[in-house]
């Protein structure tokens, strides 16, 4: 309440923009963080090293771009890195023989004849879906919540793109910085990034909006975990679940990345570059703690504050 209040106090102004100004290195030292394993992970595909690395590249380049660029279709973007990576490998390796599932067989859920009617089903369903973000009120916070929710796939910074959108651009309910206050806040408070969305509910309609973006952010993980869990290791050991998971992940830990960028050209003093660099330096030069660093950064925001530096 806060960080959103329209006249905050100054130290508060002060302890905002300094903590701000850390974010986009978090995001960047995110990525580092996810990036060997994902790397070793392509390395054990059915290709060669050199272009199992090479992909690897490509895909986490065409992440970051999109996160930067088109935050919003970054989803879309994810996807087709997995999906290419389905294709390289079922080329390659023989992973889509009949006994896969191979689309046409007409057995459900493989896109063949027998699933007309799913598919005009799901049809039906986007219809109303489509005219709820037009809709405003609670109902628009609803589907922010539930697209974050249903779509953070390799950590909640792949978010951040679509959900700066939303909140900044397509509704309004907060200035750039403070969604950037808003993400700082998710950083250093118990629980995950995508809790940031409770203060962009907030943001739009009070604590009935943040409490109602909380529950609907978190639902789709519930369901998927309580209704799918027991197919988990059958999807563990499916060749294609595997080769796609290898293909988004070096996406999305490129999106995670690339996210620095909207979240760092969103500062808006010159003062906090210089915080932004030390943030950096402690995050990634000397691996020290998100939490540290974020309450340092906000530390050192109000000092220049004190001294005279300029705030929002």
């Amino acid at each position: 309440a806060l960080f959103l209040a329209k006249h905050p106090p100054g130290w508060i102004r002060g302890a905002a923009d300094g903590a701000d100004a850390a974010v986009p290195a978090v995001a960047v030292a995110a990525a580092i963080t996810l990036a060997p394993a994902s790397w070793a992970r392509i390395s054990r595909s059915r290709t060669s090293e050199r272009a199992a690395h090479t992909r690897w590249a490509i895909y986490a380049l065409a992440g970051g771009v999109a996160a930067a660029t088109v935050g919003p279709w970054l989803v879309l973007v994810l996807a087709a890195c997995g999906l290419a990576e389905v294709g390289l490998t079922t080329t390659r390796a023989g992973i889509g023989r009949p006994d896969d599932g191979q689309p046409g067989d007409g057995r459900p859920g493989d896109g063949g004849p027998g699933d007309g009617r799913a598919h005009r089903g799901r049809g039906a369903l986007l219809l109303p879906l489509a005219a709820v973000p037009a809709a405003g009120g609670l109902l628009a916070v609803a589907w922010v919540a539930f697209k974050v929710g249903a779509l953070s796939y390799g950590g909640g910074f792949v978010i951040i793109p679509l959900m700066q959108h939303d909140a900044v651009h397509t509704y309004h309910w907060m200035t750039a910085a403070q969604f950037l206050d808003a993400v700082a806040l998710g950083q250093v408070t118990p629980g995950p990034v995508v809790q940031t969305v409770a203060v962009v509910g907030y943001a739009a309609h009070g604590v009935a909006g943040g409490l109602l973006a909380s529950a609907v952010a978190f639902t789709p993980s519930f369901l998927f975990v309580l209704g799918g869990g027991r197919y988990f290791g059958r999807l563990r050991g499916n060749g294609r679940v595997q080769a796609f998971l290898t293909g988004a992940g070096p996406a999305a830990i490129g999106a995670i990345a690339g996210a620095a960028i909207p979240l760092g050209l969103a500062l808006g003093q010159l003062w906090q570059a210089g915080l932004l660099a030390l943030a950096a330096l402690w995050l990634i030069g000397l691996r020290r703690g998100v939490v540290s660093g974020i309450a340092g950064a906000a530390a050192l925001g109000v000092l220049a504050f004190l001294a005279g530096a300029p705030v929002r």
